[in-house]
């Protein structure tokens, strides 16, 4: 592998499947919220039902300023179109008061795991760039930084709902290197989603580092640099 050169003065790093993970998905955490409110969901036919509305929602507009309600009326039309799916015949209570228990759920501590070298290296850049992460999320994501331990590495956490603009629109992109007081040419990009991540980053103007797990890891980011 090849250095990164020059090197740059700021390591922007994307969330969800790059530092931290949801090691038994989506459909085991819907089914372990509906469990507690007394309804009986299949964990497995939760996961598929999510997988397709996932897919299926629009790209949310691009505002440019703090979207409404940060967001949760975008994941509640998500939790709405997975009832219809799996439990068409749910009573709106039940489904309001599943959606509301499982918003906060996925910000509660244990539910997000890092990956083993996050941590590493993190230590590892700290204090020799200015990091940020920069994320598709909403503000839930500072808990889940905070929970996991990692929130104290970063100098900003420059979040989708907040800018009003999802990667691989250049705008967040453009709000991180703002808040690191850098050019574009002088950051650098991580992350797993190839369009989001890295087409992203490079129409922004960024240096890229494609994470392509197994085949690579932070690890091999903190090599390069």
């Amino acid at each position: 592998m090849e250095p990164i050169l020059p090197k740059p003065k700021a390591i922007f790093l994307d969330g969800a499947g790059t530092l931290f993970c949801l090691p038994k998905g989506v459909g085991y955490h819907y089914a372990l919220v509906a469990r507690r409110l007394g309804l009986a969901l299949d964990a497995t036919a939760l996961d598929r039902a999510f997988g397709h509305v996932w897919k299926s929602m629009p790209a949310r507009a691009t505002t440019g300023a703090p979207r409404e309600d940060d967001d949760k009326g975008w994941w509640r039309e998500v939790v709405e179109k997975v009832f219809n799916e799996v439990a068409p015949d749910t009573k709106d209570l039940d489904r309001d008061m599943f959606f509301e228990v499982a918003y906060e759920h996925f910000a509660e501590a244990g539910v997000w795991e890092l990956y083993p070298e996050t941590v590493e290296v993190l230590e590892h850049l700290q204090g020799h760039y200015c990091l940020a992460v920069v994320s598709n999320f909403d503000g839930r994501l500072r808990m889940v930084l905070e929970h996991l331990g990692i929130s104290k590495f970063f100098h900003a956490a420059v979040i989708s709902s907040e800018v009003g603009a999802d990667k691989p629109d250049p705008l967040i992109f453009e709000r991180a290197l703002q808040l690191c007081g850098i050019a574009a040419h002088e950051a650098l990009h991580a992350g797993d989603n190839p369009v989001c991540d890295w087409e992203g980053a490079t129409s922004a103007g960024l240096a890229i580092f494609r994470l392509d797990r197994p085949a690579n890891t932070l690890r091999d980011l903190a090599a390069l640099l």
